[in-house]
């Protein structure tokens, strides 16, 4: 008996590699119900709830990522005193000083982690030279304690792409006086570390969020129908959707594009277009329903992206949180339009192109974000030779979308390939093994899986006029409505969930 409950309690409480916390894993729901019982005592109190808030954002970051949780305080901790110094500077070359110091911090911090393996290896073949990566934090360690630990693998920590861009955000904001910076370190922290959004966003301004830790908390009868939705929605998004083609279909395919037809190659271009989008937004969706039963707002990060009618069209809607983070701290400082169009046209490559690098650190990435710049100034020659009044035409939207979706569809080729060999063997199997005499037989032997992958697409492109009702009609109901939906949804989730552990996408980033 004792053993079965020190079981359970080392799994809610004690970090495992093999078993981080996921939106996804009963365990999360376990400790939130917990977390949210608590709160129930502090929420009334903003400087107790702040603080208790973010004692739990760092327990489960470190149940997400282990020992990498002093990473995050490190980075809190500079990043609050870079906020505090800027903001004091006398004068403002000194604060200039003070803020390319704190970028330059950032950047480094998260090119260490990220990118330390891909710009030696980058150097080495451009010089001839044969250094290592060394991981300075293990070998230091080694030094103090005698320990031996392998000082040549780095390991990413989940979120840091995206709480680095955050801080980067947030020094400049008080350099440009756009936020004070924050003077309670606790505030600010749970700022950097809040965990709904912590370890695959929406990237969240300090101008959005930190006047909400001064608010009253409040949720009302709609707010509260509106996050519950959104925590089904994503669930939904995320468990029958993603996680399901990818374990039946998607993974298979890309593992070894090879040992299937071109048909079938081509349907998991598709259906890990289905994925990452369901994935993705899944996420985004439960961190917006968990945030808003606690009283915060998160910016929207998706708006129907699969139905953008061009590429400018479609970075309005996918990841918005990350595309205006790059036209506001990339795009602009090189110049933005304003200074030519030839220069409006590099400024846009060289803004995609780094998107695509801020991904993975691999070419394949930085390809993936030509795509979509080369797109994007095509996009913008296009505007530029023809009239608003073409471009209105519903004939000429709906080419564009046709074009739009399937140019970002390929473009996710080069996103889920795992090596360029994968990339060659897809390519050479849609150009040399595609015969469209077996679509039939294709369609028959996954036809469970396709159908999830046609339903997913169909709700995708259903008019938004009927998405908005039903959330419309969700939010009024009873409560003893949303919980008998609730309990049908949990029971269909829990009949379809895979056995294998599918970590969110963009945890890798």
């Amino acid at each position: 008996m004792f053993s079965k409950y020190g079981h359970i309690l080392e799994e809610l409480f004690i970090y495992s590699p093999e078993q981080p916390i996921l939106y996804t894993r009963p365990v999360f729901w376990v400790l939130f119900v917990l977390i949210m019982g608590l709160y129930s005592f502090f929420y009334k109190k903003n400087p107790v709830r702040n603080f208790y808030l973010f004692a739990i954002s760092l327990f489960l970051y470190y149940k997400t990522n282990g020992s990498f949780l002093f990473l995050l305080v490190f980075s809190s901790v500079i990043n609050y005193l870079f906020g505090l110094i800027i903001q004091s500077g006398k004068r403002r070359l000194l604060q200039k000083i003070w803020l390319t110091i704190g970028v330059v911090f950032n950047l480094l911090l998260l090119g260490y982690f990220k990118y330390a393996y891909f710009f030696t290896d980058s150097f080495n073949q451009l010089f001839k030279t044969n250094y290592e990566v060394v991981n300075w934090l293990i070998l230091w360690n080694n030094q103090v304690t005698g320990s031996s630990f392998n000082v040549s693998i780095i390991l990413l920590p989940v979120g840091v792409s995206f709480y680095s861009f955050q801080a980067i955000s947030y020094v400049v904001d008080v350099y440009k006086k756009r936020v004070s910076a924050v003077k309670n370190f606790f505030d600010f922290s749970f700022y950097l570390a809040f965990f709904p959004q912590l370890v695959a966003g929406p990237i969240v301004r300090a101008s959005a969020f930190i006047p909400q830790l001064y608010k009253k908390y409040q949720l009302s009868k709609a707010e509260f129908g509106h996050a519950i939705y959104l925590l089904l929605k994503g669930l939904v998004k995320k468990i029958l959707f993603a996680d399901f083609i990818a374990v039946n279909f998607v993974d298979r395919v890309f593992n070894s594009p090879i040992s299937y037809s071109g048909i079938e190659n081509l349907l998991a271009v598709y259906g890990y277009s289905l994925q990452i989008y369901c994935d993705f937004s899944g996420y985004t969706d439960i961190a917006i329903g968990i945030a808003l039963l606690m009283g915060f707002k998160l910016p929207i990060n998706f708006n129907e992206p699969y139905k953008a009618v061009s590429l400018t069209n479609f970075w309005r809607r996918w990841h918005i949180s990350l595309s205006l983070w790059l036209r506001d701290y990339l795009y602009i400082p090189l110049g933005g339009n304003r200074k030519g169009e030839g220069r409006t046209y590099i400024n846009l490559f060289i803004t995609m192109v780094l998107g695509g690098l801020w991904h993975g650190a691999n070419l394949r990435f930085i390809i993936w974000g030509g795509i979509h710049g080369a797109g994007l100034i095509l996009d913008k020659v296009w505007h530029r030779v023809t009239s608003t009044r073409l471009n209105k035409k519903r004939w000429v939207k709906i080419m564009g979308s046709i074009i739009t979706f399937n140019l970002v569809t390929f473009a996710w080729i080069f996103f889920r390939a795992q090596d360029w060999d994968i990339v060659k063997q897809l390519f050479y199997q849609l150009k040399h093994q595609f015969n469209p005499a077996i679509f039939s037989d294709v369609l028959k032997a996954y036809s469970t899986t396709l159908g999830v992958v046609g339903l997913g697409f169909l709700l995708m492109w259903l008019p938004i006029s009927w998405k908005e009702k039903a959330r419309g009609w969700f939010i009024r109901s009873h409560t003893s409505v949303k919980f008998i939906i609730a309990i049908v949804v949990v029971i269909l989730l829990y009949q379809v969930a895979s056995s294998e552990l599918q970590a969110f996408i963009y945890f890798r980033f």
